[in-house]
């Protein structure tokens, strides 16, 4: 069935790329693993709501098939998974069965198949020790048929894999740690990969791009990173504070770095970057010169004068505690310019970074520039500093500015 949402995911199954537990059941240790683990999969994402108490669920994840809610994974024994024993809790994440019903794979047990039985055990420890709270799961809102639940048994028979193709090349301990950390806990395949007709992942193309939300999930394969500028040391910055030289973290990135990756130690981020970028990565591409229409491009830059430079620098350097820089900029260099025009249509909230780094709100200009004059500022910028041809039209800029915005 199509139940399959477009936040389903296939990642491998059982891996020795992951470190291998001797942590006592019920220990201290399996504890503090447990909470790592917990940050490392980014449950809460998923299950702790903006005003709700930890894990007590509610956040939604909206669909083309209608609206999921996270949750409730306290031990709360009436509306949480107090009842569940460990080895229910891991069927659940292997599986996507828990004791009473299917799982929609907006849980992404799809991931989290290829995670280690000690991994899940100290995930169960830790949530176990939260604090219960009595509030109820709220129900997914699917059309029909998407609602028949009994539906993803049939789903899972063709797309529930055990082995997720990968994106780059490698074989030393720290590429395996991070093919787990990928796949199994952090789960980049969920949002990084396209899909198929069934919502199913397209595995011929591992982490090449989707565009799930209004904020596209890039190319991260190691081609793609290195074609917008990315290395391992600046990949590893960011995962670790949200900002590089190429960017911030913003759209569904920002809680991803919020609460997980900065959360994770040096070695997993080191293991992260170099599963992303393979054992042997391609070295980041200069930014191209740009030959472009000199009448379109003063346009844009007087509209970048007017609206963007206060906050982004004359030169495109950006301003520290205040907006990134827009040359070398990841989401300029782009080929897709399709967050760069939501970004200037929407803008981006304030964000508060991991450490002292903060920037501040970037307005939306939808009210203020007409289709054209968007065009022709995305055009300056992308000529200008991103190496990509001045091609953006307006009829571009339309289609995202009539789309919903959340």
């Amino acid at each position: 069935m199509l139940v399959a949402v477009l936040l389903a995911a296939c990642d491998s199954g059982s891996s020795p790329t992951a470190v291998q537990s001797t942590v006592k059941p019920g220990s201290a240790d399996q504890l503090a693993l447990g909470r790592y683990l917990t940050k490392a999969a980014d449950c809460a994402a998923c299950h702790t709501s903006a005003t709700g108490a930890a894990f007590a669920g509610g956040v939604e994840l909206a669909s083309p098939f209608g609206k999921f809610y996270g949750s409730n994974i306290t031990p709360d024994k009436e509306h949480g998974i107090g009842k569940w024993s460990a080895d229910q809790f891991y069927r659940a994440l292997h599986d996507g069965v828990t004791p009473d019903r299917h799982l929609y794979p907006a849980m992404p047990y799809t991931s989290y198949r290829s995670m280690t039985r000690a991994d899940s055990d100290a995930i169960y420890a830790y949530l176990m020790q939260q604090k219960p709270v009595a509030v109820p799961s709220k129900e997914a809102d699917l059309k029909f048929p998407y609602n028949m639940r009994f539906g993803m048994m049939f789903w899972n028979v063709p797309f529930l894999k055990n082995s997720l193709s990968d994106a780059s090349v490698g074989q030393s301990a720290s590429w395996q740690r991070g093919q787990y950390l990928s796949n199994a806990l952090g789960h980049c395949a969920e949002c990084h990969t396209p899909r198929g007709a069934f919502g199913q992942l397209d595995l011929s193309k591992p982490l090449g791009g989707a565009a799930l939300g209004r904020v596209a999930a890039p190319n991260i394969t190691p081609a793609g990173l290195a074609a917008v500028g990315w290395n391992a040391a600046d990949l590893q910055t960011f995962f670790a504070t949200g900002i590089a030289p190429q960017g911030s973290a913003y759209g569904e990135m920002f809680p991803v770095v919020h609460l997980s990756t900065q959360y994770l130690n040096k070695d997993d981020l080191a293991a992260l970057s170099t599963y992303l970028l393979g054992d042997k990565p391609l070295p980041p591409e200069p930014v191209k010169t740009i030959t472009a229409d000199t009448t379109e491009l003063d346009a844009g830059k007087r509209l970048y004068t007017a609206v963007c430079a206060g906050c982004h620098g004359f030169q495109g350097d950006g301003k520290p505690h205040v907006a990134v820089a827009m040359k070398g900029n990841s989401t300029v260099r782009n080929a897709d310019p399709h967050n760069l025009i939501v970004a200037m249509l929407d803008g981006i909230e304030a964000q508060k970074f991991p450490g002292t780094e903060s920037l501040q709100d970037m307005p939306g200009f939808a009210g203020q520039l007409s289709d054209k004059e968007l065009a022709q500022l995305s055009n300056f910028l992308r000529a200008t500093w991103g190496g990509q041809p001045a091609s953006i039209t307006p009829d571009q800029v339309k289609a995202l500015r009539l789309t919903t915005a959340h």
